[in-house]
């Protein structure tokens, strides 16, 4: 049994401006820098292996947290939106009209014109959670909130139709398991980054088995 830590990258002006940003390449604004700055990890999850999204705004993130030693990840790519990117959802919505409501309705399968759908970000992050699970060990990802729903709903079997059981909080870290045959399930979700670090599971490493002893305070 393999585990990932995962989180999303530092807000951007895009962010602030409630833009769909996709595959763009923002980088953090000034404010998204000084609140990464107050993150924290233990020192032990500094240790384990670093997998970051190509993008500059996720690579700027773990670097801000003092991470020199990544491989970059071309599967950790947000999900791409094609000709939405830049563009606000209720601008959308009121464009676009009954057509937009039905690509809503679709759930796991609604695709931007010229872009993925989440169903196609699973099937896009299989290889990657294989290659963890082959690790049997812990693992850091700095990515993407398309990323983490396509995730959070694989491991739930969300549909994407209606919220989810949880809602993904930022400045927060994710915990899941991946099984040998590259399953996820959550572990904890919402462990904030800018809390006491005391609260934070401590890694698996290759010889462990996952430990039991999560505070309860922090289990999803």
């Amino acid at each position: 049994m393999a585990e990932l830590l995962i989180f999303r990258h530092g807000p951007t002006i895009w962010n602030a401006e409630k833009r769909i940003q996709g595959r763009s390449d923002i980088s953090l604004s000034e404010q998204g820098i000084e609140t990464v700055q107050k993150w924290q990890l233990p020192d032990e999850w500094m240790a384990v292996p670093w997998y970051v999204s190509p993008l500059q705004r996720a690579q700027e993130t773990a670097k801000l947290l003092g991470q020199e030693k990544l491989e970059t990840d071309p599967l950790l790519i947000e999900m791409s939106w094609g000709k939405w990117e830049g563009q606000r959802l209720p601008e959308l919505r009121k464009k676009l009209g009954p057509e937009m409501e039905k690509m809503e309705a679709l759930g796991l399968d609604l695709c931007p014109p010229g872009g993925e759908s989440p169903r196609d970000v699973q099937n896009r992050l299989k290889p990657f959670l294989y290659k963890v699970a082959g690790s049997n060990q812990s693992a850091v990802a700095v990515a993407h909130k398309g990323v983490l729903r396509a995730l959070y709903a694989e491991a739930t079997n969300w549909d994407m139709l209606g919220k989810p059981k949880e809602k993904i909080r930022d400045n927060c870290a994710h915990l899941f398991q991946i099984s040998s045959t590259g399953i996820i399930s959550v572990k904890a979700m919402n462990i904030s980054l800018l809390s006491s670090i005391d609260f934070f599971p401590r890694p698996i490493k290759q010889s462990e088995h996952p430990p039991s002893d999560f505070p309860k305070e922090n289990r999803s």
